[in-house]
């Protein structure tokens, strides 16, 4: 590390595990090459808290290497094996979740109670999946479909496997990209977001420590200019998995198609949050909310559409402002913060751009403002809620990523579907009402990956996450997952035990 920066032993107490460098290749921890050096800032301060080496192309090379080594040894093992390796490795997990949880809060933003309470303890469940689901790796069963000849199908690993996650979820994000890659007998290269790599190592260096062979798991850590796009077109990686916006989903795909690679992308979202007439307004305006800050709304799945029935609609913007004034914007190591700040000023500033050029022609109701005092130096946004908007302007269709809620009217329930689906994304949506048939028809006609029913924003390992359209193609979590990360062999043979030359006689006569 070129530089230890400023975090204190307690908002970072796993510092030391990471001195030697920020890029995770053979199972060690080494400096990049690329003769630059990036900082780590905390969110909340504006500190540097931790600063790297960056890697170049030749790290790259060096991981895609060391990935393509352990392959034959990984994909050997039988599935057992890898299911007791990933076992250690939740072990592993579960008795540094105090480090992982402050690392995250460090580099992110996020409240301390938020990483405490959902991101480790989803990472470590996850983990605790794969460990099981790497048992259940199944083909098609034999069978006779063609004369005296049997079929089955295998289920093979695909190779080297080159990854990207974002700044948002950054342990989440490694866990989805990693866990069901090596479950099916894959390695991997990760490179996580230059601003937040401190967990996605840490997670690296617990998969060793956890037993799990070197070079299995990779960790680069540089820009997505220059080492990302190295390893997108890396000749040796046989396929990318993106976590990211549709803008540069798009270049790793053009990138990716050069070599032929399969492709998982998971992109950006604008879900929308439909509230019927008979909902329950309470319960409506509290999962809003919750949906729209979760992660001070830098998530794809964020609520950040509303659209209420007329006759609940003003009680709804009336009830959802005065909830949002409540909440405490504050240090995320603070036990009463409820937010914490953007992931730097940049992204303060592009969402309080959205915010600006909105006021030209709608209402912003509460927020749309930096706070000053104590927090000033942080990258803090109220929580902001904005009204009587149209439908085709930037604010209800462009991804925001930020704490923003915009609420829209609607009167029947063939407008509201109709509104709730008039976005280029599709990754997740809710609806609300208390009437069965209705909420089943929105199930059916919102198109979008996931559809929640009275609630917005929970996930769990053993459901996929994916999304439509310009959200990308392919699944996280879950065994649907193992579709993205095998190969499927179609193997055939003559059972009579004897050479069959009727059909060769078909083709080429008597000879």
């Amino acid at each position: 590390m070129h530089n230890p920066g400023t975090a204190t032993p307690e908002r970072f107490p796993a510092q030391e595990r990471l001195a030697a460098g920020a890029q995770y290749i053979g199972g060690r921890l080494t400096k990049g090459t690329s003769g630059r050096t990036h900082a780590v800032v905390d969110p909340a301060t504006g500190e540097e808290v931790y600063v790297y080496e960056l890697a170049g192309p030749a790290d790259v090379d060096a991981a895609v290497a060391a990935a393509r080594a352990a392959f034959p040894g990984w994909a050997g093992a039988t599935p057992g094996e890898r299911s007791d390796a990933l076992h250690r490795f939740a072990a592993v997990l579960s008795e540094r979740a105090e480090d992982f949880a402050r690392a995250e809060s460090l580099q992110c933003g996020k409240p301390l109670k938020l990483t405490r309470e959902f991101d480790v303890p989803g990472t470590i469940d996850n983990t605790a999946f794969f460990a099981g689901a790497a048992r259940h790796l199944q083909g098609q069963s034999a069978g006779e479909y063609s004369g005296d000849h049997t079929s089955y199908v295998r289920r093979e690993p695909i190779g080297v496997v080159g990854s990207i996650a974002p700044w948002n979820y950054p342990l989440q994000m490694a866990a989805w990209k990693i866990l069901p890659a090596i479950a099916a007998g894959n390695t991997i290269v990760l490179k996580p977001a230059e601003l937040t790599p401190l967990t996605s190592l840490l997670f690296a260096r617990a998969a060793t420590d956890a037993g799990i062979p070197d070079g299995v798991v990779n960790i680069v850590t540089g820009t997505g200019r220059e080492a990302g796009e190295h390893l997108v077109g890396h000749p040796d990686v046989a396929m990318t998995s993106f976590t990211g916006s549709t803008a540069v989903g798009k270049r790793v795909a053009e990138i990716a198609t050069a070599t032929v690679k399969r492709l998982h992308l998971e992109l950006g979202g604008k879900a929308p949050f439909l509230v019927f007439d008979d909902a329950d307004l309470e319960a409506a305006v509290h999962g809003a909310v919750a949906g729209a800050l979760i992660n001070t709304g830098q998530d794809c799945t964020a609520a950040t559409r509303a659209y209420v029935q007329r006759p609940l609609y003003d009680a709804f913007v009336e009830r959802t402002a005065a909830l949002m004034e409540t909440v405490r914007l504050g240090d995320p190591f603070a036990p009463g913060t409820d937010l914490g700040p953007l992931i730097s000023h940049v992204q303060r500033d592009r969402v309080a751009a959205f915010v600006d050029r909105a006021r030209g022609y709608a209402r912003v109701v509460t927020g749309g403002e930096a706070p000053q005092g104590e927090l000033k130096d942080g990258a803090y946004y109220r929580p902001t809620l904005v009204t009587d908007a149209a439908q085709d302007s930037e604010i209800v269709q462009s991804e925001i990523f930020g704490p923003v809620l915009v609420v829209l009217p609607f009167d029947g329930d063939d407008e509201g579907i109709a509104l709730a689906n008039d976005t280029p994304y599709g990754l997740a949506a809710s609806a609300w009402s208390r009437d069965v048939y209705r909420a089943g028809r929105a199930t059916r006609e919102i198109r979008a990956g996931c559809v929640w029913i009275n609630d917005h924003i929970p996930i769990i390992s053993e459901m996929p996450h994916g999304g439509y359209r310009a959200s990308g193609f392919g699944k996280d979590m879950s065994a649907y997952s193992f579709e993205e990360y095998t190969q499927i062999k179609h193997v055939m043979y003559d059972n009579t035990a004897v050479a069959r030359k009727d059909w060769h006689r078909t083709i080429f006569g008597d000879r």
